[in-house]
């Protein structure tokens, strides 16, 4: 702050100073008027902040500590400062009957890969570690903890999961209290539950109870919750009702993913997913940024734009007008015929 007070005196003592000497010569550098245009009178005060903002915005860079927007995904990530998302996903057959998105021929399973991918892609990932449940007549966990998205992504490219658990009616609440468990051991507050499916067959008893971890919930429900599938001789289809419920009892949010994308509004009233770009906010350093550039580009171009715009008197010829009708003897050609 000092040096770009310093600069500020300087710079415009200089330019009283250059004022001064140009006063004496006005009316040879600006016409009989003697008059600069706007923009020639402005130029003083232009030139003072131009250059109090670029010595403020280096001065400012140079004081703060280096940083670059880098993934940490390579170094460790304190166990206190991790941000979980824990996903309990249904892998009943039901869940890949093609019945799901807009167009109505996406499996409910593809459809619930399109789902968390887009909450994925709005995510911090830095310091985001996923949890993968995987729910049908019982639930295993898939996989803990991993930071590499990729796992999970394979994980959802239609993978038969299904084919690990004996066949039997949907188990969706064996699935939220192994997530439950799982959750169990982590700081409070820290975690998101997720849990994706067509809800059908769900007990209406039995809800398990989360830890306080797991500070938010998001339920949503893939397939055509109007129009059903048969599949082991019954009719299968979201119910949304039955989801909603879940997701109120477990102090959640409920959303229909089955043709549309889950809002950033829905995360954010979540509070606990970290949204990408929410720890790179505008800061000190951006507006450093900013100010040098505008100050730097100011100071390069204000020249120009007073070379062609500092003074409206222009004492050269107007070529323009003269071009065509010049009156020297010799303005035509210059061949003569020799007798």
């Amino acid at each position: 702050m000092l040096l770009t007070l310093a600069t500020l005196v300087l710079v415009t003592g200089a330019e009283a100073l250059h004022f001064r000497r140009v006063r004496q010569v006005s009316m040879l550098a600006f016409g009989p008027g003697g008059k600069p245009s706007w923009l020639g009178r402005g130029s003083p005060l232009l030139r003072v902040i131009g250059m109090a903002a670029l010595v403020w915005g280096l001065a400012t860079l140079w004081t703060l500590p280096p940083a670059a927007h880098r993934s940490n995904r390579e170094g460790v990530v304190d166990p206190k400062e991790r941000q979980h998302l824990l996903l309990v996903l249904d892998v009943s057959p039901s869940m890949r009957l093609q019945d799901a998105g807009a167009t109505g021929k996406e499996s409910r399973m593809a459809r619930a890969r399109a789902v968390l991918e887009s909450v994925i892609a709005r995510t911090a990932h830095d310091k985001l570690h996923t949890t993968v449940v995987a729910v049908y007549n019982g639930a295993k966990p898939v996989v803990e903890e991993t930071r590499d998205l990729e796992v999970v992504e394979n994980l959802m490219n239609d993978l038969p999961m299904h084919q690990a658990f004996p066949s039997g009616q949907t188990r969706i609440f064996d699935g939220l209290a192994e997530a439950a468990r799982i959750a169990a051991k982590w700081p409070a507050g820290s975690a998101t539950l997720m849990l994706i499916s067509d809800g059908d067959t769900v007990p209406a008893t039995g809800m398990p109870k989360m830890p306080p971890s797991i500070g938010g919930v998001l339920v949503a429900g893939v397939g055509d919750p109007l129009k059903g599938s048969f599949i082991d001789g019954r009719n299968s289809r979201q119910d949304g009702t039955t989801l909603r419920q879940i997701a109120t009892r477990l102090g959640g949010e409920y959303f229909d993913g089955n043709a549309k994308l889950v809002p950033t509004a829905v995360l954010h009233r979540l509070g606990t997913v970290a949204m990408d770009g929410d720890s790179r906010l505008p800061g000190r350093r951006e507006l450093a940024l900013l100010l040098s550039c505008l100050g730097a580009g100011l100071l390069a171009g204000l020249p120009l734009l007073l070379d062609f715009f500092g003074s409206a008197w222009d004492p050269g010829p107007n070529r323009r007008r003269q071009s065509g009708n010049s009156r020297l003897p010799f303005s035509g050609s210059l061949r003569q015929t020799v007798p």
